[in-house]
């Protein structure tokens, strides 16, 4: 299965960046911290020797067994081995109670051998979808949970639905006056067909459940619709958009649309998401160490009028007044645009040369994320380049091992060797038509984490742009602004990198801070830059300090693995198997 072909770009708002920011200073101001005990284990399921991939790891080893209702301020919940969905909401630190039962498992959890852990997802103010891990699906109307301690919960749907699963969103809406939850279902199963990979494919289930009572009394929900996606790894970001209209995965590896309603979906939809592939490139590139040039195709006729041509330091529109942009979005590096220009060849095309900003180093790609082009190397180049490789390599099996560094045989790479076939992509997938519509190629932007900031929107997610990390809303309704660059979190894709025993990292929905922890007790806090009272100065620029941006690093008395980890705007919540920890972090107005 291949990736569809680019054809959009994240565009970075540059006044939320900030060039000068230098470091984080680590501050010692104390951190209040809160221990509650917990009266049952949480209910923790361990990896089976049978989920042995990275992929199991992923999706159920590294699980969140904490749970933030974004519709409530510092309210968390958690799953105990009695089957009891407990909750803890905050309103005084200094008289925290005991988490108490909101909900109790029909079923007998530990009975089942093959189950997976049990998860929630909060689908409204008033509604909960629930697994119990063994296949089952409940949703509950829970009443508004923020108003009553003793508001009761109320299966209205449960439904087994064959091999377990987790829940990894959902949502509900009305339409026309019919009531619909929409619910996304995560596994992975065995492919008997995957000879030469893991054995095992990422199944992503999307289920439609609509209220079916009509003037009934009784509320009746059954599926109205069943589509199901399949995938070779676990997805970084999977979410609903508002009024079911479309899904947005964030992958290393492709998903496609497999079945509608138990019927398969024909191959010719993987050939339609890939038709960008085929088709021949709109434009050449080559370059050298001062400058591009760039030979963009123009239809007959074309005339210099026609060109819409626009260019800033960082980015680039190219296009035909009335039509789609030939050529659009962020360059790879800065360039200097009064030494750039355009001309209109006799051949009708449109040659463009710009001149590199800093000289020397080599563009790995024109335009971020598109692959509507070609690079051409010059010869003169490539030479230069096979030359400097040839000691690298031999065409006799292991020509000289005397040598202190014997040349690489390509017949001695193993697999883990090779460059991966894919790159890690964020796809927009239309519910009705089952195509890609937008395709952000995220290369080298790693994904970190994923935080809700608005329920009314979609989950927000993070990714590191060089040493920073920017934070992403989804606009589902919204073309030309689908991911709006929101927030950005100075040098934390940098921090965060040498953190090598980091388990959790998110962020709270003001953005006031980011936060990290480890598998055991250490809690990193990265707070946005503040006003300091006192005068400092640059030592190097000799300039004046306004702002200070502070780090914090708490302990947690427990030698227990942490299970689970969420923000508030003032508040941490860390989970271990026996202990709740609140951390108070920011003082609320």
């Amino acid at each position: 299965m291949k990736m569809a072909a680019s054809n959009y770009s994240l565009k970075v708002n540059k006044l939320l960046l900030d060039p000068k920011f230098e470091s984080y200073r680590l501050s010692l101001d104390p951190l209040p911290i809160y221990n509650i005990e917990l009266d049952a284990a949480v209910a923790e399921v361990k990896l089976r020797d049978d989920q042995y991939t990275l992929d199991h790891m992923r999706a159920f080893g590294m699980y969140n067994y904490l749970h933030c209702d974004p519709w409530y301020e510092d309210s968390v919940y958690y799953i105990d081995q009695l089957g009891r969905i407990l909750n803890l909401t905050v309103t005084l630190d200094t008289a925290l109670g005991k988490p108490r039962e909101v909900f109790r498992l029909p079923s007998e959890l530990n009975t089942y051998e093959n189950r997976l852990c049990a998860s929630l997802h909060f689908t409204s103010s008033t509604w909960v979808a629930l697994s119990d891990g063994t296949g089952k699906l409940y949703l509950m109307r829970t009443s508004k949970r923020g108003e009553s301690a003793h508001g009761k919960w109320e299966i209205l749907f449960n439904q087994d639905l064959g091999e377990p699963f987790i829940i990894i969103n959902s949502l509900c809406y009305v339409n026309c006056g019919s009531h619909s939850i929409e619910v996304l279902l995560l596994r992975i199963k065995k492919d008997e067909l995957d000879v030469k990979g893991s054995g095992f494919c990422v199944s992503i289930e999307w289920l439609t459940i609509t209220n079916i009572s009509g003037q009934d009394k009784e509320k009746k929900y059954a599926i109205s619709k069943r589509r199901v996606l399949q995938g070779k790894s676990v997805p970084h970001y999977a979410a609903i958009e508002p009024e079911g209209g479309g899904l947005m995965i964030a992958s290393d590896k492709p998903f496609r649309f497999t079945q509608v309603d138990g019927k398969q979906v024909e191959e010719t939809f993987e050939e339609t998401m890939d038709v960008d592939e085929k088709r021949d490139p709109i434009y050449y590139w080559q370059q050298t160490a001062e400058d591009i040039t760039i030979t963009v195709r123009l239809p007959e006729g074309t005339t210099k009028e026609a060109i819409e041509f626009k260019l800033s330091m960082d980015s680039m529109h190219v296009g035909l007044r009335g039509y789609a942009p030939l050529l659009e979005g962020q360059l790879y590096a800065l360039v200097d645009t009064e030494a750039s220009a355009w001309i209109m060849k006799e051949d009708k095309s449109l040659e463009i040369t710009l001149l590199k900003k800093n000289e020397g180093p080599m563009w790995r790609e024109l335009v971020m994320g598109n692959q509507r082009g070609e690079f051409i190397m010059d010869p003169a180049q490539a030479d230069m380049i096979n030359e400097g490789l040839r000691h690298l390599t031999s065409e006799d099996l292991n020509a000289n091992p005397e040598q202190s560094k014997p040349p690489c045989n390509a017949q001695e790479l193993e697999e883990c060797d090779i460059f991966p076939e894919d790159s890690s992509s964020l796809t927009r997938l239309d519910g009705s038509t089952l195509k890609a519509t937008h395709v952000v190629n995220l290369g080298s932007h790693q994904y970190l984490f994923s935080v809700v900031v608005n329920p009314a929107e979609m989950p927000c997610f993070c990714l590191r742009h060089d040493v920073d990390a920017l934070l992403w809303q989804p606009h589902g309704n919204q073309q030309d602004n689908m991911w709006e660059h929101i927030a950005t979190f100075n040098a934390l894709g940098y921090v965060q990198a040498s953190k090598r025993d980091k388990k959790f990292s998110t962020c709270s929905p003001n953005y006031s801070y980011a936060a990290l922890c480890e598998c055991l007790r250490r809690v990193f806090i990265y707070r946005q830059p503040s006003p300091v009272s006192t005068v400092l100065y640059n030592r190097k620029e000799g300039r004046q300090v306004g702002q200070v941006a502070k780090q914090q690093v708490a302990s947690l008395e427990s030698n227990d693995t942490v299970l689970g980890f969420r923000a508030t705007n003032e508040r941490l919540f860390v989970l271990t198997s026996k202990n709740l920890f609140v951390i108070k972090v920011n003082t609320g107005n």
